[in-house]
């Protein structure tokens, strides 16, 4: 049997020196190409969870391993984030003095390869996003949805293993929520990634094969 691509080990997270607790003892094992759906109410501890799965926050205590290798001892959060994993957020977080094409070869300026191919990976994954018309454009020059398609691209940049998406649907219209949510279960499927979505739409959440619920930091469900 194959070992987890994540695993959650004992996870705890407070802040202001231990007064909030966002995570108390959590354990989680998420298995390899899983399309995982993670929900709760506000403040329940979920996109905390989502950021130590990412490798973009550091646990107070307990362990995140990837492929049994915690993260940020034994294995660079670094190297993690920039070769492992896609991040997708409500925010959309494009730089707003770069073009959508060059907004998608951001990540890839890390791995060195040649401009010529960024250059034609990015509009590779944009077209796959059905926004080859919209390349050119700067972020204010885009509609929330394709603002998101741009970010989904971004995300696929150097082909990671995992995406996490914290609230993809967050900022967008129930039109532009499906097509989102249509594109990243696609996705999903045909590269076999391991998807992690977190959201607080009921909708998105039972429409993964796997839901789960966090509650006051603790999985419920």
């Amino acid at each position: 049997m194959s070992s987890p691509i994540l695993e959650v080990r004992e996870l705890y997270k407070s802040y202001e020196e231990g007064r909030i607790e966002a995570l108390r003892g959590v354990d989680l094992s998420i298995e390899a190409g899983e399309f995982v759906a993670i929900s709760g109410h506000s403040g329940s501890g979920k996109s905390t969870l989502l950021h130590l799965l990412g490798g973009l926050d550091s646990p107070s205590s307990g362990n995140v391993l990837f492929r049994g290798d915690p993260l940020g001892s034994s294995f660079d959060l670094d190297t993690y984030r920039c070769d492992h994993v896609g991040f997708v957020f409500q925010a959309f977080y494009l730089l707003p003095t770069l073009r959508a094409v060059e907004n998608v070869q951001a990540p890839m300026l890390a791995s060195r390869s040649a401009s010529g191919d960024r250059r034609r990976r990015a509009e590779s994954l944009l077209r796959e996003m059905g926004m080859e018309h919209r390349m050119d454009q700067h972020p204010s020059k885009l509609s929330a949805g394709e603002r998101q398609r741009v970010a989904i691209a971004r995300a696929l940049a150097n082909e990671p293993e995992i995406l996490l998406a914290d609230e993809p649907t967050g900022n967008l219209d129930s039109k532009n929520s499906a097509l989102i949510m249509e594109i990243l279960t696609g996705i999903q499927r045909s590269r076999g990634m391991t998807l992690i979505v977190v959201t607080h739409e009921d909708e998105i959440a039972h429409a993964a094969p796997r839901h789960i619920r966090v509650h006051d930091g603790r999985v419920a469900s």
